[in-house]
């Protein structure tokens, strides 16, 4: 048969429903495809292969198919199912979430003159109706900036920029500086970590702290007050959103050696406003309102997206694919993260809160992907994009609030391979905006509005 008959005899394909936002994909390749694919792999290979006694490129196809039989054959299978899966989610406009996979693909078998068959099964798109997006009441909180809150802040700058005393004896709220070591209940090493720093609970978290990324309720209790040399263990269930999947839901022991023990002494105000290039203290406190003010103003657009968010959750319905959401929880993770950075949240903070995240339900992890869907079709209906521009503003941003050149952070974003997610994170600010921008707002007093909340 010519080459050009086998390259029109298409594949056989058949697409299923296998399960919630799953479709089983059954494909035949022609024999007549096969034996073409499998003769130009020997053919390409006996034009190459080198074998003792044998001149490259002389080597006897009887010897070649020998040697290297099964590996060409096996090569081959795994292009012509590559090529056929992929073509079959092209022709269908099938619209993945997730890899395709196979339990019984291992077990087929390629043979010269034979159709080769298999099923593979992907995770789509769930099919969903979107809700009327016009009109949707919503609540801004209203706050005004008080010398209190300035003071507060001013306080957390104070101890950013103050220098640190080597202390004998920890106390609360000292760093302790050493070597921890995480195992999980069958002696499986998740960490090893020369230099970790951990925290003495003060009296206002009430005894919670966190330790190599895990938040531990009684922490204090737990972590006592070693000095430098003594070894501390931590005991802690490992919480089931986890990024690492063999740290969820398992038995956790944390060894810390403390190797040295600091408090922090902060700087003065006039020593961070000469710093700063400030005139004096009060530069210092108007620049700091300004700052807040600005984040407050992003806190009242995050709580009324978040509120158009809740609502379309609660509205929308549809059926997950159930291998993509297990597999959210470091994807909600590390968009929850670029979401503080951009907020302006201390980097310490941050880290406590992604340990507190992955101590939440697995509900938040599924809703996570829910919106990610809702939005991504909201996004398409408004035909809402992000730009390079706006990309680099929001980097921008990150950088400010961070207190870094943009260039650097954006270098650390791609490193961490958060780039994208920023992008994807302005997208869901500016479609849940324009949700916003035409929905009814009624303003209140933040206070009664928190009210409202812990209803």
């Amino acid at each position: 048969m010519s080459e050009s008959a086998v390259a029109e005899r298409p594949n056989v394909v058949k697409i299923s429903d296998a399960g919630p936002s799953m479709k089983k994909i059954a494909i035949e390749i022609p024999a007549e495809t096969v034996s073409a694919k499998i003769r130009d792999a020997f053919d390409s290979l006996a034009g190459s292969a080198s074998l003792p006694g044998f001149r490259p490129g002389r080597v006897p196809r009887s010897l070649i198919e020998k040697r290297f039989g099964n590996d060409v054959r096996n090569d081959t299978k795994l292009r012509l199912v590559s090529d056929a899966v992929g073509r079959a989610i092209q022709d269908n406009k099938l619209r993945l979430v997730g890899d395709p996979f196979s339990e019984n693909l291992p077990g087929v078998v390629i043979e010269d003159g034979k159709p080769l068959s298999f099923e593979v099964e992907v995770e789509v798109v769930p099919e969903f109706t979107l809700p009327n997006l016009d009109g949707m009441d919503v609540k801004r909180p209203m706050m005004d900036i008080t010398a209190e809150m300035v003071q507060k802040e001013i306080d957390k700058i104070l101890i950013n920029e103050g220098s640190l005393e080597s202390r004998d004896v920890p106390e609360a709220g000292d760093y302790l500086t050493g070597h921890a070591v995480m195992t999980g209940k069958d002696g499986t090493k998740f960490y090893d970590l020369q230099g970790a720093v951990v925290q003495v609970p003060g009296g206002e978290s009430g005894g919670k702290g966190m330790i190599l990324g895990v938040m531990v309720e009684d922490f204090a209790k737990q972590i006592g007050l070693p000095k430098g040399g003594e070894t501390a263990t931590v005991k802690v269930k490992g919480p089931e959103n986890h990024e690492v999947e063999g740290i969820r839901g398992n038995d956790l022991t944390v060894t810390f050696t403390v190797s040295r023990i600091d408090r922090i002494i902060p700087a003065s105000i006039e020593q961070v406003a000469a710093a700063l290039g400030m005139a004096d203290p009060e530069q210092l406190r108007e620049s700091v309102k300004t700052r807040m003010t600005q984040r407050l103003m992003m806190e009242q657009q995050q709580v009324m997206r978040q509120q158009v968010a809740r609502r379309l959750l609660n509205e929308v319905k549809m059926d997950l694919p159930k291998r993509v959401t297990a597999a959210q929880s470091a994807r909600t993770l590390e968009r929850q993260r670029v979401e503080l950075m951009y907020r302006g949240v201390d980097p310490m903070k941050i880290e406590e809160k992604m340990a507190e995240l992955r101590a939440a339900s697995a509900e938040s992890a599924v809703n996570e992907l829910k919106l990610l869907f809702i939005l991504t079709k909201a996004a398409e209906d408004m035909k809402i994009g992000v730009t390079e521009a706006e990309l680099s503003g929001r980097v921008a941003q990150i950088a400010y609030e961070r207190g870094m050149r943009p260039d650097k952070v954006r270098q650390e974003l791609m490193q961490g391979g958060r780039l994208q997610m920023v992008a994807m994170q302005i997208r869901e600010h500016k479609t849940l905006d324009a949700i916003v921008a035409k929905a009814k707002i009624t303003e209140m007093p933040a206070e009664e509005y928190a009210k409202i909340q812990d209803k």
